[in-house]
């Protein structure tokens, strides 16, 4: 599954895989041992989709310039051979590809949750909400004509968010800025219980940490901090509850410009009520005596338990079971 990114866990054992290239996938594990045995390339030709979700039988894909959604997905794929069949969704999206992938979710409230990343590594992005996270009304109104709305902003590049399965508060990544050194700033875990919630970007980072640039132009008790520091350039991607509520899994892609190479794992954060009570690496090994043979991207789980993890290095996806298998 060549540069495969988010996951999306549909009905019928179905998952759908976006990449960084120009495709869109779909597996199933149909015996039932573990390993996917139908893999099907469903769509290509577009650009850049990394974004997909599925929802009430319909599979969203994002890519840089739009959202397109494909209809009754699981009925077209039981003709493989014929074109998927999709339509625009949403236009209009900022084409920029420096931190352009859309990384999509539908949320609790039945809208669609799209990343705006900004188009540089610190400047002030315009227009408003190019750098944040938006959503549309919800998905059953099909008024093409109703538009989105910000939902939150002072965000790098969030490609990673979740809603706690009990409180429905979004939780998201957000990756730090580049060339302040090997370990500033750190890469963050936010909470928006709210629409409005201003992050900082690009004036602080972390809590209280003014931005060279422009860390002048504002204070840093303005802005939300974050609940968790993950470390400095493990660029933390992809992120999933269990369906307790009680951990968050967290793919780290790794660093790419640090000295000493950081990230390359799967992190979980143990949640108690609104915080993070705790930090662990869950699972490592794609970094060997410095040499890199794997970047996890994104974590899903799948209805029975198992954890699913893209890496788009390697190309495949992992399935850490539940619990241990003979």
């Amino acid at each position: 599954m060549p540069s495969a990114r988010q996951i999306a866990v549909a009905k019928d054992g179905w998952v759908f895989l976006g990449s960084r290239s120009d495709a869109v996938y779909a597996l199933r594990d149909s015996d039932n041992d573990g390993v996917s045995d139908e893999r099907l390339t469903i769509a290509s030709g577009l650009d850049n989709p990394h974004g997909v979700a599925w929802h009430d039988g319909d599979l969203y894909i994002g890519e840089i310039p739009r959202i397109r959604v494909a209809r009754n997905i699981l009925q077209q794929l039981k003709n493989p051979s014929q074109p998927l069949q999709t339509e625009v969704f949403i236009g209009g999206l900022p084409t920029g590809s420096h931190h352009g992938l859309r990384h999509i979710k539908v949320g609790p409230d039945g809208m669609l949750y799209i990343a705006l990343g900004t188009p540089c590594n610190i400047c002030q992005p315009e227009p408003l909400g190019f750098a944040g996270v938006i959503r549309r009304y919800p998905l059953s109104d099909t008024s093409a004509q109703r538009d989105g709305e910000i939902f939150a902003e002072g965000i790098r590049n969030a490609v990673g968010f979740d809603w706690h399965p009990k409180t429905n508060v979004l939780w998201f990544s957000d990756n730090g800025r580049d060339w302040l050194g090997d370990d500033l700033p750190n890469d963050e875990i936010n909470r928006a219980p709210q629409a409005g919630m201003h992050f900082g970007y690009p004036y602080c980072h972390e809590e209280n940490l003014q931005d060279p640039e422009f860390g002048d132009l504002a204070k840093c008790s303005n802005f939300t901090p974050p609940a968790l520091l993950s470390g400095a350039h493990v660029a933390n991607l992809g992120m999933a509850f269990d369906a307790a509520g009680e951990n968050i899994y967290i793919a780290l892609h790794g660093s790419w410009n640090r000295s000493v190479k950081v990230g390359y794992a799967v992190s979980r954060a143990v949640i108690r009520d609104t915080r993070v009570a705790g930090y662990e690496t869950f699972a490592a090994g794609w970094l060997k005596d410095k040499s890199v043979w794997g970047r996890p991207v994104d974590v899903a789980f799948a209805p029975n338990g198992d954890l699913l993890v893209s890496d788009d290095f390697a190309g495949v996806v992992y399935r850490i079971f539940k619990t241990a298998r003979e």
